[in-house]
């Protein structure tokens, strides 16, 4: 078996080799190594005796967060941090109480993002649209005056291809060797930069699965190295796999595209079921910010009543449809957006629609609202006719 890679302590700049859990701690995406429980303790503003510092507890002593008890810090099971939240247990049994779901006494209330509003355009399936929504979401959001990443997590390149470019650099690069992704993005457009991918990315995930935080890698690397953006978007490709689960960690909103079509619908409940996993089992809340029919055409009844169900289980969180429209398809042979290629046409007007929602969502709470789509399920049943 190979050695995990030597990791720098974050406060002593020791090497070691990472071998507990303790040893990593994710602090929103900029990721912490610490050599030993001193000097975990020691970042958390605690001395090693337990003593705290400006930031601890006055008396030398934490609050456990599930039975409310004193205590001072002896044992790396007693330190749980998510998110850059620290949290602390008296005994076993209460870190246990608490990883079974247990409101606890003295949880921190989340913290509102700061930095790029980060959307991951996502779905197992193939052929919905996602790299051209990625495009043109990005374009026009651009347009409209944000400064905008677009990252290709999808192996087969269409980003660059649908624009007609190529990195020197790509995300590989970025995920495996450190590259900055702010010097391998390529700027295409006034405000738009693009992160590309090639078929290199199929070794990145071999590195991935390697290492510790295998699922939060990305969010690691990019996390609060990105600045001057004001939004990344986030072409995801049709797979389970593990890098769409790093692209869902990092994320902070997903946008569902579904073709108009009985079995893209089947394929929602599948997004629904990842989106919940990643917030049970991966510890991050990411928030649907819409399901996007398209494909749209009115004249076909079962895209008419694939719409009206979406619309019946999703609610406002169902998006207006984008038609389908033969300039969409023909823009990435020009190596075009839609609103350069034809700026006047259905398919430019209908994404131009999308933008303006997404822009108007900026900052509505409605985006916090985590649980809604763990429970919905889809009535296949109104689309079989």
């Amino acid at each position: 078996m190979v050695d995990t890679p030597l990791s720098s302590c974050s406060v002593c700049e020791r090497a070691f080799q990472v071998r507990f859990r303790y040893q990593v701690r994710d602090d929103n995406g900029a990721f912490q190594y610490f050599c030993s429980q001193a000097c975990q303790q020691v970042s958390l503003g605690y001395s090693s005796s337990g003593a705290a510092g400006t930031e601890g507890a006055r008396d030398g002593a934490c609050g456990c967060d599930v039975c409310g008890k004193r205590f001072t810090l002896e044992y790396p099971f007693q330190v749980q941090v998510q998110d850059g939240a620290p949290s602390h247990y008296c005994t076993m049994a209460c870190r246990t109480t608490a990883l079974a779901g247990v409101h606890r006494v003295n949880r921190p209330s989340a913290v509102a993002q700061t930095g790029p509003r980060r959307i991951a355009v996502f779905n197992h399936k193939g052929g919905t649209g996602k790299t051209t929504t990625a495009v043109n979401l990005a374009a026009g959001l651009a347009e409209a005056g944000s400064k905008v990443l677009l990252v290709d997590a999808d192996g087969q390149g269409n980003v660059g291809a649908s624009l007609g470019i190529r990195g020197e650099k790509t995300l590989y690069h970025v995920l495996v060797h450190g590259t900055s992704a702010m010097d391998a993005a390529v700027p295409v457009r006034d405000d738009l930069h693009v992160l590309t991918s090639n078929e290199l990315l199929a070794a990145a995930e071999l590195h991935l699965a390697g290492r510790p935080n295998r699922d939060r890698v990305m969010r690691e690397r990019l996390g609060d190295r990105l600045t001057g953006y004001d939004v990344i978007v986030i072409d995801c490709a049709p797979a389970l796999s593990l890098m769409n689960q790093n692209a869902l960690v990092y994320a902070d909103s997903v946008l569902v595209p579904v073709s108009c079509d009985y079995l893209s619908l089947v394929g929602v409940k599948q997004v629904l079921r990842t989106l919940r996993q990643v917030r049970d089992h991966l510890k991050h809340d990411v928030a649907m910010l819409g399901v996007l029919p398209t494909f749209y055409d009115v004249r076909n009844k079962i895209a008419r009543d694939s719409v009206s169900a979406l619309q019946d289980h999703f609610g406002e969180r169902c998006l207006p449809p984008i038609r389908v429209n033969t300039k969409l398809r023909e823009a990435p042979s020009a190596r075009q957006t839609i609103f350069e290629y034809a700026p006047d046409s259905h398919g430019a007007l209908d994404y131009m629609g999308l933008v303006e929602h997404v822009r108007r969502l900026r900052g509505d709470p409605r985006l916090l609202d985590r649980d809604a789509p763990a429970g919905v399920t889809v009535p296949m049943a109104a689309v079989a006719s």
